[in-house]
Order: structure tokens, then C-alpha cells, then sequence
């Protein structure tokens, strides 16, 4: 699904994404540590490079699954996450979050991929104000 010749030759637009997206996933319930997991699950692709001007750059999770353990496992380890679980829905919600019932899993994934994909939208965007876009979705397309 992707090729690495076209994702190998944005690295430097994804390191200056990675910098600027910092405050977006400060601001959002999961860490750097998390987010970081986020990010070596997910992959990206090109939905019609044919046309760069309709062409989209295109978020698959579908191995976010694979991490989704870890990810809240890091999460219970940040100091105050026991408290605000507590403070949220009791004793039988903290239970519940530790072993990984419950709607904190699936929370967890939405709040994942929604970040993907705004990830995804503000790359595609630097690609276009770069005038890359249409140079990736020739390699994409080749």
C-alpha cells in the first residue's frame, strides 16, 4: 500500500509537521510517548495521485489495533491517570480501564486516528505550500 520511495522523500516535511504538531497532541488526551506509538502504527497513502488537485493524503490505522495495548498501558503509567480515573466514573470505571474494558479503549483509537488525520491534512498542506504535492503523487503514482 505505501511505497517508500514517495515517503522517504517528505522526511524533512514530516520532521518540520512532527515540530509544529507537538502542541496539537499536548493539547489532546495522549502523550508524546503515546502519540509516537500512534505514528510508527499508522501509515499513510495517496488516495488518486493521478490528479494532485483531488489527489488526498490518506491515513490507514488499521494497525493501530496492534498498539492500542501499549498505548493505554503508557497511559496508566502518567502520573495523575489513576486519580483522574477515579474522579471520572468510580471505582468500577477504574477497574473497568484496567482491564481494558469499557468505552476508554475505543475513545482511545478515535482520539488516535482523528489526530492522524489532522496530522495528514497539515503534512499534505506544507506539501502543497512547498509545491511538493505534485512530485509526491508522481512517485506515488509510479
Amino acid at each position: 500500500m505505501t511505497d517508500g520511495s514517495w515517503t522517504e522523500r517528505i522526511a524533512a516535511e514530516r520532521m518540520q509537521t512532527d515540530q509544529e504538531f507537538t502542541d496539537r497532541v499536548a493539547a489532546s488526551p495522549l502523550s508524546s510517548q503515546q502519540w509516537g506509538l500512534v505514528m510508527t502504527a499508522v501509515e499513510f497513502d495517496i488516495d488518486g495521485p493521478e490528479d494532485p488537485e483531488t489527489a488526498e493524503l490518506v491515513v490507514d490505522a488499521s494497525k493501530l489495533t496492534s498498539v492500542m495495548d501499549e498505548i493505554r498501558r503508557i497511559g496508566d503509567r502518567q502520573p495523575g491517570a489513576a486519580a483522574s480515573s477515579d474522579s471520572g466514573g468510580g471505582i468500577l470505571d477504574s477497574v473497568k480501564g484496567a482491564l481494558g474494558v469499557g468505552e476508554n479503549d475505543d475513545e482511545l483509537r478515535e482520539t488516535a486516528e482523528e489526530l492522524a488525520e489532522e496530522y495528514a491534512t497539515e503534512l499534505q498542506a506544507r506539501l502543497e505550500e512547498r509545491r511538493r504535492w505534485a512530485e509526491v503523487c508522481e512517485l506515488a503514482r509510479s
